[in-house]
């Protein structure tokens, strides 16, 4: 009977051998977040999380009689910064196994994975695509013009560009300066990490960028991988071997990252995800909803949870895993508030993406962390509405306002007036005045210095460490280990993600002091200032 995949990788043997498998086959696939949802979501979640990689490359360290790991990438579909963390979780094995990496398929993104693997192999007939870094944005404007639908679009400063796409039918210079910046210092980030691994000059490495690399053979003669072959060449897939299919799949030691309830447990790390656009209310991962899509990370899950890590007498420290663009102020602020009101530590670190609100909520941790691949920044304020005017026109739509003008501001009927122009820009004011007071605060930096750093632009991760808007390049279990030293554990301290309680419809939560009244996220409600980024897609 084979290993069942689902739970334990794949058992092999050197190629000819007979012998009982001594080698693990780990297929590396999917987009690997970093952890697995909660509920019927994280039911339905067919990929594996950063999290569970985390633990079973642990468990696969741990057991003595594997000799060696092969790596096949196959269908890797994860962002750098992901990429990034693998890559350092696949050098933590290699200390202790021997580990080949096999690439079918041969990307910038599989290549970073895989830089600290000392073997790194693809067959001859390998697909070759190593042509460096871009980005694109889709702008809306002129279509939706062109259908009688306008766009408002209010913002500070020049660089945020949230809902340009939707007001604009061309990329504007800001955003061209910005995005290529960013692309520049991602990609002397990738050049870095390869020349490293492999052992050249980081000039050589960037030659590979415009060599035009097509073929396993160019691959090798240029120094990207180590050698040409198959798979069934490095290892023999085996029957499976019960004993040692159990073994992988044995309770991992306290300190691994497994998940265990708070209470109870011996003392250690509390994570606390913000995972996707932040919104007023409850976290969700439903459905995609208009203009900000996927998971959403409520405030009132956030802060609750942050909360009862606070009050647990077994976490000593917090970590604040964020991989979000950002959405409400209101709500960032709020979780902002959280954090910076722990009485314990909190370290926090940045996922492939923490602009704007993202960056907001983690801007008063003890210390933050950063992939170098991260966007970061978006120090900025939007607030936008679509304008149905000439759309309803056409179609016959009338809508008859009655009452007061300014109560209509973000009616969909007509554009802003003055006065209402007016107002909206005198509240991004306070809201980006306050946002740049807390990043000056949580950061040791003056307000006029956050000023030249926010107006909405992007940073990578990288630029983020040297201009102060970051502590240190790192990922994930980085920041476990820092969390860690930061309250005086030990090493193999548990780190355990925790979630707000979940309280039954129509019952009153309980606590000490009054709760403020939260309100809705912008467009679905009466919030609808923003402090919200929009990831370009880097291929």
């Amino acid at each position: 009977m084979r290993a069942l995949p689902a739970l334990a990788p794949l058992l092999g043997r050197r190629p000819g051998s007979g012998a009982e498998p001594d080698r693990v086959i780990l297929d590396l696939s999917g987009p690997y977040p970093a952890q697995r949802r909660l509920g019927l979501g994280g039911l339905l979640q067919r990929s594996t999380s950063l999290e569970a990689l985390a633990g079973r490359l642990d468990r696969i360290a741990d057991a003595d009689w594997v000799s060696a790991v092969v790596v096949r990438v196959r269908g890797l579909t994860a962002d750098l910064a992901t990429a990034g963390a693998i890559a350092g979780l696949l050098a933590r094995l290699a200390e202790r196994k021997h580990v080949t990496a096999y690439l079918e398929q041969v990307t910038m993104t599989g290549l970073l994975a895989t830089a600290p693997v000392p073997d790194v192999v693809a067959p001859e007939s390998a697909d070759v695509s190593v042509p460096g870094f871009a980005g694109e944005e889709v702008y809306l404007g002129a279509f939706l013009r062109s259908h009688g639908i306008g766009f408002e679009n209010l913002r500070i400063g020049e660089y945020k560009s949230a809902l340009t796409p939707f007001s604009q039918d061309h990329m504007d210079d800001a955003q061209r300066e910005q995005l290529g910046a960013y692309l520049e210092s991602i990609e002397a980030s990738w050049v870095k990490a390869l020349a490293s691994a492999r052992g050249v000059s980081q000039e050589m490495a960037g030659t590979w960028l415009g060599a035009g690399l097509t073929s396993a053979t160019e691959l090798l003669e240029a120094g990207l991988i180590t050698r040409i072959a198959y798979d069934d060449e490095i290892v023999t897939v085996a029957d499976a071997s019960l004993a040692r299919t159990l073994d992988l799949l044995r309770p991992q030691r306290a300190g691994g990252g497994r998940r265990t309830p708070l209470r109870g447990q011996p003392d250690g790390v509390a994570v606390v995800p913000v995972v996707g656009a932040i919104v007023s209310g409850p976290s969700t991962g439903g459905p995609p909803v208009p203009v900000l899509g996927g998971p959403r990370a409520g405030s009132d899950t956030v802060v609750a949870a942050l909360r009862r890590a606070e009050r647990d007498e077994h976490a000593k420290a917090i970590v604040l895993y964020v991989d979000s663009g950002g959405g409400s102020a209101l709500a960032s602020d709020l979780i902002h508030r959280a954090v910076v009101t722990c009485r314990k530590p909190v370290v926090a670190v940045m996922g492939s993406v923490a602009g704007s609100g993202g960056y907001y909520v983690l801007a008063g941790a003890d210390h933050v962390l950063t992939s170098p691949f991260t966007l970061t920044g978006s120090i900025g304020v939007v607030i936008g509405k679509p304008v149905l005017a000439e759309f309803a026109d056409r179609h016959g739509f009338n809508a008859e306002p009655v009452g007061r003008e300014e109560a209509l501001a973000l009616s969909t009927a007509r554009p802003f007036t003055d006065a209402q122009r007016e107002r909206f820009q005198k509240l991004m004011d306070e809201v980006y005045g306050r946002f740049v007071e807390r990043v000056a605060t949580g950061r040791g930096l003056s307000t006029e210095r956050v000023d030249e750093l926010g107006r909405g632009r992007i940073w990578s991760g990288r630029d983020a460490v040297g201009l102060g808007l970051a502590d240190a390049l790192g990922d994930l279990q980085d920041g476990l280990a820092y969390a860690r030293r930061l309250a005086g554990l030990p090493a193999d301290a548990p780190a355990r993600p925790v979630h707000a309680r979940p309280t039954l419809p129509g019952m009153p939560a309980l606590g000490t002091d009054p709760a403020a009244a939260l309100a809705a996220l912008w467009p679905f409600g009466t919030e609808h200032v923003l402090a919200w980024t929009n990831p370009v897609r880097i291929r």
